[in-house]
């Protein structure tokens, strides 16, 4: 079942200039890509290649803010493991 949670306008701003960015390494832009085709669109969710994505882009110190932040969003809307 989706989550009924979207991208934020910040998260999907911040995932637009993460994706415009040449500077942005290939993590980065699969979870910033992953959070801007969820801006309002709940039966979207992150897959799991996109999640492990937005999970290396949280743990690398070396990542931009609107990075973080858009790999957030999209963490946040991989569907739960099932018991």
């Amino acid at each position: 079942m989706a989550k009924s949670e979207t991208t934020s306008k910040p998260a999907a701003k911040a995932a637009s200039k993460t994706l415009k960015s040449s500077d942005t390494g290939h993590h980065s832009k699969s979870s910033a890509g992953s959070a801007l085709s969820q801006h309002k669109a709940p039966s979207k969710e992150t897959g799991s290649k996109a999640a492990f994505s937005a999970s290396k882009t949280l743990s690398d110190g070396r990542t931009a803010s609107a990075s973080k932040s858009a790999a957030g969003s999209a963490l946040t809307q991989k569907p739960s493991k099932k018991s």
